[in-house]
């Protein structure tokens, strides 16, 4: 047997746990409901493992609190009026249609132009958006990568920039392969370098432990009001399965 699926419920909760061969159980909530998961190992029994989910329920509601309470756009319809985000200030839209090439453009620090043909689909006009917060995250990561490899004397990793629905950035440390969330390109550029900075930490130490959080109180000793600033903040509209 490598993998088994089955759920169970707890404190009026549905627990969907999938044993496999790992070593260590893992807990998570998922937006954007708060969907709780757990991996286990297969050595591990179902008591035990209902214990240990029994043993966070405080820490599991109040992540679906969280998860319930934050802010989300309702889906956009990429028309001139509406409200986008970029670097953590809102703009808002202006569609413009033209026989050119498609494009965005800011426009004084309160409006971003989209350029479109007539026929653009409402996905494509989205599609144009998402690409050009691709752009402008690419050009914003490498000296934030540079500077946090360089203080924690640690080799640059591959990086790249992916929609993520669960998480701002991810680090696998070894295939030294570090991802962060295309959502990024919303948020304060201060919210992109603690994410940065979280994911080249786990490069010292995988683990969110005691010697995780020295390392993050020693360089960015206010990282915890970034963390909050950018769970509390405003989400994109995301279709969920």
């Amino acid at each position: 047997m490598n993998t088994e699926t089955y759920n169970f419920a707890v404190s009026g909760m549905s627990v969907e746990v999938v044993r496999k061969r790992i070593k260590n159980l893992h807990l998570g909530v998922y937006p954007p409901h708060g969907r709780v998961r757990v991996a286990a190992p297969l050595a591990l029994t179902k008591d035990a493992i209902r214990l240990a989910v029994v043993q966070r329920l405080i820490w599991i509601k109040r992540q679906i609190a969280k998860f319930e309470a934050q802010p989300r756009q309702t889906e956009r319809d990429m028309v001139t009026g509406e409200t986008h985000y970029f670097l953590g200030r809102a703009y808002r839209l202006r569609v413009i249609e033209h026989t050119g090439a498609c494009t965005v453009m800011l426009q004084n620090k309160t409006t971003i132009h989209l350029f479109v043909r007539p026929t653009t689909s409402q996905a494509r006009r989205q599609e144009i958006l998402h690409n050009w917060y691709r752009e402008q995250l690419k050009e914003l990561i490498p000296p934030l990568v540079a500077k946090w490899a360089r203080t924690l004397g640690v080799k640059a990793p591959i990086w790249s920039v992916r929609k993520m629905k669960t998480k701002w950035g991810s680090c696998n440390t070894d295939a030294r392969r570090m991802w962060l969330n295309l959502e990024l390109a919303k948020k304060p550029v201060n919210c992109l370098e603690y994410i940065i900075l979280h994911e080249l930490v786990h490069l010292l130490e995988r683990h969110h432990n005691d010697q995780f959080t020295g390392i993050m109180d020693k360089h960015m000793p206010a990282w915890r009001s970034l963390r909050d600033d950018l769970n509390s903040s405003v989400l994109g509209h995301e279709k969920w399965q």
